[in-house]
């Protein structure tokens, strides 16, 4: 693992690939570390929720990972990489290696996929099945500008619906895979709360160039992976 001071960087594009050993092998791991000053939403598994978060770390395991204890595990892998304080920790066992990078205006994202077990929301009945190939889209956004609690709740749905446009776009017929995640940072807001974003919806400044960076990002991730 890096220092933390060469881990530090303010761009998405600059995430550091470092790696770690599962099962007797190496798996890359992205490390993204803005630093303090930074509001983050997730759904992460380590770290979600919304709150000050000062890295994003984005961990591939091996297929049918089975450890009881990712958080732990995250955890660790953050302490090995000289990461301090709070912050989002992310799995997958989709190729985080062949991450795609994409920005729009000053909008950044960041996404790893795997689709190999996908389908739509919304489906009869319920349960889990077991997963023969990686099915996971991880989604990293970074906005310069600061979002209130409601905007970031906005930006995440945002997210959502780019990533499924991109997956409707290549003939994917799936909204998405059982086990995806996504992480919006931003800015913490100043004293004043006014001079934060109120809106980060599709057809807002800052939503509409979220959605842009999200949908390239993953189109490009996911396009090669249906003939998987």
């Amino acid at each position: 693992m890096l220092p933390r001071t060469l881990l530090a960087s303010p761009s998405l594009a600059d995430a550091a690939l470092l790696t770690h050993t599962e099962q007797g092998r190496s798996w890359p791991v992205l490390v993204w570390a803005p630093g303090p000053g930074v509001r983050m939403v997730s759904s992460a598994v380590l770290g979600g929720g919304i709150g000050e978060r000062a890295w994003v770390l984005n961990a591939q395991v091996p297929p049918g990972y089975d450890r009881l204890d990712p958080v732990a595990h995250l955890r660790a892998l953050a302490s090995g990489a000289g990461l301090e304080g709070p912050g989002v920790g992310l799995m997958t066992a989709a190729s985080v290696e062949n991450r795609r990078h994409a920005a729009d205006g000053g909008a950044e994202a960041v996404v790893t996929a795997g689709i190999g077990v996908r389908g739509w929301a919304a489906v009869p009945g319920a349960g889990g099945v077991a997963a023969p190939r990686p099915g996971t889209i991880n989604i990293i956004v970074s906005l310069p500008v600061p979002l209130t609690d409601a905007a970031l709740v906005n930006a995440v749905a945002t997210a959502t619906e780019a990533k499924v446009q991109a997956l409707v776009e290549l003939g994917a017929d799936a909204s998405g895979t059982p086990t995806d995640a996504v992480c919006v940072a931003a800015p913490s807001a100043p004293s004043t709360a006014s001079s934060a974003e109120s809106f980060a919806g599709p057809r807002s400044l800052w939503g509409a160039r979220l959605a842009r960076a999200v949908h390239r990002a993953t189109y490009e991730a996911c396009a090669g992976l249906l003939r998987v």
